[in-house]
């Protein structure tokens, strides 16, 4: 892996689909850190997507549409385009696919999430989101067992609890966090340095 000046050391990989415009609304605007962050979202795919628009009007962080071959940047949300899958290759730029959908998506988050965990092992960290399928559950699986952090939304707080529930399926060990937990806790992550142990809940700190 070749990680430089100007390379992101930690990356977060999100994916959500239903119900996932709302809460990325609540996550990405409070994410304060350093790392790359690359979203895969459910969309329709016959038009443009408004949403890294949308939401680069609440963020501190810059928000674009991804491109091909495009090198990850310190402190950048990407967003997977339209009816492309993106993957993050080992030599931190990010590409795009127009391989066959997987659980019926083009993007998927499985392809996102397996891709990274490739690339980056133990300095990844992957959330999944609210949405009303298993897309993103095998990803998460795989990025576990290379050492990365896994973090699923409490399908409590989810509007589908589906995707999440069958996250912790296939990740019974992946921190389930509230909507409004995710953004502190991985500030906190980024705040560490290279890769290491997730930080500490509230709930465990002494």
């Amino acid at each position: 892996m070749l990680i430089g000046a100007g390379r992101p050391r930690r990356v977060v990989v999100m994916g959500a689909s239903m119900g996932g415009i709302e809460a990325l609304g609540q996550v990405l605007p409070r994410l304060t850190g350093a790392p790359s962050v690359v979203v895969v979202l459910h969309l329709a795919s016959q038009r443009p997507s408004l949403v890294p628009d949308l939401l680069a009007a609440h963020c501190a962080l810059p928000v674009k549409e991804a491109e091909d071959k495009e090198p990850l940047a310190p402190g950048t949300i990407y967003f997977a385009p339209p009816d492309h899958h993106l993957l993050i290759e080992r030599t931190l730029c990010l590409a795009l696919s127009g391989d066959g959908p997987v659980h019926h998506s083009r993007p998927s988050i499985d392809v996102l999430f397996e891709s990274a965990a490739e690339a980056l092992g133990p300095r990844l960290a992957a959330v999944l989101l609210t949405g009303a399928n298993a897309d993103g559950a095998a990803g998460l699986a795989v990025i576990a067992a290379t050492g990365g952090t896994v973090v699923v939304q409490d399908p409590g707080t989810a509007r589908a609890a589906e995707m999440p529930r069958a996250g912790l399926a296939l990740c019974p060990g992946a921190h389930v966090l509230p909507l409004d937990a995710i953004a502190p806790f991985l500030n906190r992550l980024a705040s560490s340095t290279g890769a290491g142990p997730s930080p500490q809940l509230p709930e465990d700190l002494p």
